[in-house]
This record gives C-alpha cells, sequence and structure tokens, in this order.
C-alpha cells in the first residue's frame, strides 16, 4: 500500500498525456505523489545519503567554520535548533547543510550566492552537485507535466525556473535523547517554494496532513522519490495544485536511537518572476486569492517567518 500516488516517469517519454493527467490528478487531488522510474539511480543516491552521513559526523566545531552568521542559511551549514516552523512553538530538532546553483562568471542576481565546501570531504562537492544537476533536470520534466495539465505551453516554467535560487538541502534529525521533548524532528509546515524533490530517508517519520485532517504516514515503493507542491506554485494556481501541510515525526524505537538522513531540493524560480494567479486558475467559483509577488520578495518573507532571517 501507498500513501501517496505514484507516478511513472517513465511515461514522459512513451506517452507524455498520460503523464500529465496522473501527476496533475496526483497533485491536485494530494500535493503530494512519488516518483517511479525517474532515471536517478540508486547507486548515485545511496552514496548522496551516505557521504551525507559523513558531513554530520563531522566535530562540531568543525561543521560550525561553515557556519555564515547572519546569512539566513542560504549556503553552508546551520546548526541543530536554528529552524522553526511557521507559528510553532519550538524549533525542529534537525542540522542541514545547503548547496545552491553552481554557476560560472559574474553574477547579476545577488540571490545566487557562491556555495560553501567542507575542505575535510573534498568528494562532497562533485556528488552534491551531480545530485543537483539531477534533481533539477527531473523537476524540470516534472513542471513540464503540470504546465500542460494548467492549460499552458509545455515550456512555460523553462525560463521561470532556469536561474532560479534552487536549494540542495543535505539534513541530518540525530538520535532523539530526551524522549519528551516537546519539539520533534520537523513541526507541521509547507514547504516555501516550487516544487520540492526528496531522496531519502531511509527510516520512518515523514506524514502529510489528508484533507479529512488525519496525519497519513508516507509510505512509497523502493527507490520513489517524494515530491510534492510548494506554496509559490501554489499562489501561482490560486489554490488548484494544494501545498499539503506535512512533517517529520520522532519515530517509535529503535528508530528513535538512530539518525535519520534524507535530502530535499527545493526547486525555485527565477528571482524577478512574479507570482500572479493564472488565468486558467481564476474561475467566479475560484476567485483571486492573492496580488502579485515576486519570488525572491516572497523568499525573503517567507525566510523570515521560520527564523532562517531576523
Amino acid at each position: 500500500m501507498s500513501s501517496i500516488p505514484h507516478v511513472d516517469v517513465a511515461l514522459y517519454e512513451k506517452d507524455f498525456a498520460s503523464f500529465v493527467q496522473t501527476l496533475g490528478e496526483g497533485y491536485e487531488g494530494n500535493g503530494f505523489v512519488a516518483l517511479t522510474n525517474h532515471g536517478i539511480p540508486a547507486d548515485d543516491i545511496h552514496r548522496a545519503l551516505d557521504i551525507t552521513a559523513r558531513l554530520f559526523d563531522l566535530p562540531e566545531d568543525v561543521k560550525k567554520k561553515y557556519h555564515q552568521e547572519g546569512g539566513g542559511g542560504a549556503r553552508g551549514y546551520t546548526p541543530f535548533g536554528t529552524e522553526i516552523a511557521k507559528d510553532a512553538e519550538h524549533v525542529d530538532l534537525k542540522e542541514f547543510w545547503h548547496v545552491g546553483r553552481e554557476l560560472e562568471g559574474p553574477q547579476t542576481d545577488p540571490a545566487l550566492l557562491p556555495n560553501v565546501w567542507p575542505e575535510e570531504l573534498p568528494e562532497f562537492k562533485n556528488q552534491m552537485l551531480s545530485l543537483f544537476k539531477a534533481l533539477d533536470a527531473l523537476g524540470s520534466r516534472v513542471l513540464e507535466g503540470i504546465a500542460v495539465y494548467l492549460k499552458q505551453p509545455r515550456d512555460y516554467f523553462k525560463t521561470r525556473t532556469n536561474m532560479g535560487n534552487s536549494i540542495l538541502r543535505p539534513l541530518h534529525y540525530p538520535p532523539i535523547i530526551d524522549e519528551g521533548t516537546p519539539s520533534v524532528r520537523a513541526a507541521a509546515h509547507e514547504d516555501i517554494n516550487v516544487i520540492t524533490l526528496l531522496i531519502g530517508s531511509r527510516e520512518p517519520g515523514l506524514e502529510v496532513l489528508s484533507k479529512s485532517g488525519a496525519w497519513i504516514p508516507v509510505t512509497i515503493l523502493e527507490g520513489a522519490i517524494v515530491c510534492n507542491v510548494g506554496d509559490m506554485l501554489q499562489r501561482l494556481t490560486n489554490g488548484v495544485l494544494p501545498s499539503t501541510t506535512h512533517r517529520v515525526v520522532n519515530p517509535p524505537a529503535p528508530y528513535s536511537s538512530k539518525s535519520r538522513y534524507s535530502i530535499p531540493f527545493f526547486l525555485h524560480f527565477n528571482s524577478e518572476v512574479m507570482i500572479d494567479a493564472l488565468d486558467s486558475c481564476v474561475t467566479p467559483e475560484n476567485p483571486k486569492k492573492d496580488e502579485p509577488i515576486t519570488a525572491n520578495d516572497y523568499l525573503m518573507e517567507r525566510l523570515r517567518e521560520i527564523g532562517l532571517i531576523k
């Protein structure tokens, strides 16, 4: 059994119309799907998760060398207990590292900051950049399907995300030391960005909030990649595609005594893109909900809400 719909990415080449329909219906009904036959080798995913574990096994003083004070966690290391979900009372039980788009030459977008790499793990850079590229390409295929489902040109998102401030986030949830803690690994939240692609984790904990108000554990086929709608896409579609609330709960023993590792890829619009409800998503029954806002202004607003920018 699976808790969210599965979408066969092989249909992108074999039967694009079916790919569009299964993808669009999955998102409109759930906000979450699981992508199978996505083309990213399992060995690459396992290696990325393994080096993520090695990264967070580095001593605290070493990791903190790569924390950029006042940088809002945009690149490099963000220590344990920093991020807090919007409207939550307690910080999340996690630490993470941000890898952004790697570009050559002078940059015109101030949001596209240089990456920070741990000199203690020289192979981390190539593995993360390779995974970034693979997930960015997979995300572009998903967005082609979404565009057609929304009655837009197939390449609608291409020039709107090709230079986006997308983020790869190797993530570590340490073992739960205090079983009575009021904090959870990741409190209930929605993602800020356009879509999120998640590899890992190898342990349970991810749950989504159903329309009935029940929390449903996410169970997927081995090797599938979870992909969900973010708030930017929800805003663009005037709520037609929902950004579903989700969380990572503290698991029962024996999982609570173990670390959990995962690597979400947060796909973003280009900074200057105006997020404004598509005409195809505005009807008398579903009137326009929000005013236009640039992707970067929206991102900054939300980062302040979760405590990464003061």
